[in-house]
This record gives structure tokens, sequence and C-alpha cells, in this order.
């Protein structure tokens, strides 16, 4: 049980509600969040009892924060936040350039026995040679070397380092599918939102999500219960980009990969965007099954169609057609297999 946890990336919804129910277990004698900007009315009220420190990660602060904090568990949170106001070369700087000093700050302490790296499943790239489903020991054809997901390609190789050098302390790498939910504001619920949703014309990718509850419970155990190690977190079950467009009531457009994602940009408005050719992946779960003993709660369906009647969508498109069509579709495969 680790007695002072530092939690990083504490403004967005995943940090600050991590820090409080870490702060309300009874063996956690003090949590401590960290971000370069103060969270939410609402999520400084999730936090509880945990403690809010200013600090940006990118500075070398961080080290007399995390020593002053007498941390022997870090969660790094921050590292793929859901937040997307960020311009891309700031988000890089401070996912990247904030992680290697964060590691470094943990490789000279002490007292730091266990890391936590919240990672997304986007390390895989997502390409149409690629396999079906992706493990943990999968090596992508072409990983990703851009955006946030060329980041998230980064931060993973840097704590691998870390984890070399300082062998004695436990890491733990939690690769998430991509978070929907009422609550969750980022490039990938913004595109669904919108009225008019480019697709890619002759593709349709097949998407693998997750709630946030069923983030946060993986993140608790990962902090409570020694689990070092590679693990994907995805819900069960997965949805075609097409068949979240419906369900979303929203009108798909398909058209040429380049011009979708450009449209997809204008229409999110500024800091990170969703490119759509670069959706659609896979993650098998087995290793989170088996050394965890955890399935997440929500299937893919049932956390997008949280993400939708919580937002409020109004369709643009009857629920009721589209509960057709897709009994129909589902009776069309049924008879061919």
């Amino acid at each position: 049980m680790p007695e002072v946890v530092l939690v990083t990336g504490v403004s967005d919804f995943v940090g600050a509600h991590l820090a409080g129910r870490l702060a309300a277990e009874p063996g956690v004698r003090r949590v401590v969040g960290v971000d370069t900007v103060a969270p939410s009315r609402e999520l400084a009220r999730r936090m509880g009892g945990a403690e809010f420190v200013r600090a940006d990660i990118r500075h070398p602060l961080i080290s007399r924060v995390l020593a002053d904090s007498g941390a022997d568990t870090v969660v790094h949170a921050g590292s793929a936040p859901e937040g997307t106001t960020l311009a891309r070369s700031s988000a890089t700087e401070t996912r990247v350039l904030g992680t290697m000093r964060l590691l470094a700050s943990c490789q000279n302490s002490a007292r730091v026995r266990k890391l936590v790296l919240r990672s997304t499943t986007a390390v895989y790239g997502s390409d149409p040679r690629d396999p079906a489903v992706f493990t943990e020991d999968t090596a992508p054809r072409d990983p990703p070397s851009s955006g946030a997901a060329g980041n998230a390609v980064d931060v993973e190789g840097h704590v691998r380092g870390f984890a070399r050098r300082r062998p004695d302390v436990d890491v733990t790498v939690l690769r998430f599918a991509d978070l929907v939910g009422p609550r969750i504001d980022s490039a990938l619920t913004r595109y669904f939102a919108a009225p008019v949703v480019p697709t890619v014309l002759g593709w349709d990718a097949c998407l693998q999500l997750l709630h946030p509850e069923d983030a946060l419970a993986v993140l608790r155990r990962a902090v409570l219960e020694d689990h070092p190690g590679v693990f994907n977190v995805g819900a069960s079950g997965v949805l075609t980009l097409g068949q979240a467009v419906r369900r979303a009531g929203r009108l798909g457009v398909p058209v040429p990969g380049a011009l979708a994602s450009s449209l997809a940009g204008m229409l999110a408005g500024g800091g990170e965007r969703v490119r759509p050719p670069d959706l659609g992946r896979v993650a098998d779960t087995t290793r989170l099954r088996r050394c965890f003993g955890f399935t997440p709660r929500w299937t893919t369906r049932q956390a997008f169609d949280d993400f939708v009647h919580g937002r409020g969508l109004r369709p643009l498109v009857a629920p009721e057609w589209i509960e057709a069509a897709e009994r129909e579709v589902d009776r069309a495969m049924a008879r061919i297999g």
C-alpha cells in the first residue's frame, strides 16, 4: 500500500478523480496533485482530500515538489490528457519533455518505488495492413511518429529507459483505448458531437472505446496493487465508425482520407484534432484480465451510448431508423455466418 502518491494532470477529468479516490483510501496518507493550471471548481471538489500544487513538470522545480511531498508512488496521468486546448507544439513539449524531467526527478529520488504511466493504444498506429487485434507484444508495422500518438511512443520509450536505470522501481504502463463519456472533453468526443462527421471513403474503421469509470478503476488498482508490466485496457466489443456516427445521430460524409482530416480539423476548432484515417484499432485485454483480475463493466457500445445520452446530443437522424437499420445488418450478418 503506497503512503504518499503524486498524480500529474489533475486539471483533467481522469487525474482529478483519481487523486480524489486515492485520497479516500484508508491506507494512503497523502495525495499531491500537480498541474500547470488549477482544476476547475467541479474537479477541485472531486479531488476531495488531495492537495493541489501548481507546478510545471517541464521545470526543474518538479524535483523539489517530488522531494517535499515524500511520494513513494508517482502516477503520470498527464501524459495523455483528454483536454485538447493545447496547441500541437505545446502538447509535444508538455508530454515528452515534461515526462523526461519527471522521470529524472523520480530517478534521483530514493523514496519512489512505483511509477504508473497512463498511455494509449494509439502507440500501435492504425494501418489497413495491421493485425485485427494488437497484443502488448505486437510490434506495429508503421508506428506513429507525430501528433499525440507519436508523443505517446516517445513517452513510453523514456519510461522503458527509466525502468532499466531503476530496476528497483515497479513500472506499470496502461495503454488505454479512447475514453468516451458524458464528462470527457476530447478531440474524439468533439468529433462525434459535430453535426456533420467526415469519414474515410471506402474504410469503416473498428473502434474500441473505454468508459472513464473503468479507466479510473484500473488506475486505482495499479496504484494500490503491484502489477508491473504493460497492459492494454479497453472495453469488450467494437463499433465501426459508421455505427458510431449513426448511434450519435450525426450525418456521416465519406470523403478521401486527407480531406477527412482537414474537415475534422475545421469542425473541431483549435488544439489537437482527430484524424479519421488514424482511427481504428482493437487491443487484446487478456493480460489485464489475467493479472488484474479485472473486466471493464461497460462495453464499447454502452460507453458510447452513455456519452451520447449524457451529452444530450440531439440526433439529426431518427433513433428508430438507426435501430431498425442495425437489426437488419445483424440479421444479414447472421445469414452470412
